[in-house]
C-alpha cells in the first residue's frame, strides 16, 4: 500500500472512532433526560395532586387564559390581511 492509501485507512478507522464515542455519548444524554423528565413529572405530579402546592383550578385558570389570549392575537392578524 501506499502512504496515502495507509493515511487513509488510519484516518477512516480515527473518524469511526469518534463516531462510536460520540454516538454513545448522545445516547446516554437521551437516557439521562429521559430520567430528569420522570423525575420532574413525578414531582409536578405529586405538587399538584398530593402536596396541594399548585391547586387544579389555578392551574387551569392560567391555561385558560393563555388560550384566550392566542384567540385574540389569532382574530387579529385573520383581521389585519
Amino acid at each position: 500500500m501506499d502512504g496515502i492509501q495507509k493515511l487513509l485507512v488510519v484516518v477512516i478507522v480515527v473518524l469511526t472512532t469518534l463516531l462510536l464515542i460520540v454516538g454513545l455519548q448522545v445516547a446516554l444524554i437521551f437516557i439521562d433526560l429521559r430520567r430528569v423528565i420522570r423525575r420532574l413529572n413525578g414531582i409536578l405530579e405529586d405538587a399538584i395532586w398530593g402536596g396541594g402546592l399548585i391547586r387544579p383550578e389555578k392551574l387551569t385558570g392560567i391555561l385558560e387564559m393563555f388560550r384566550k389570549k392566542k384567540k385574540k392575537e389569532v382574530r387579529v392578524k385573520g383581521n389585519i390581511q
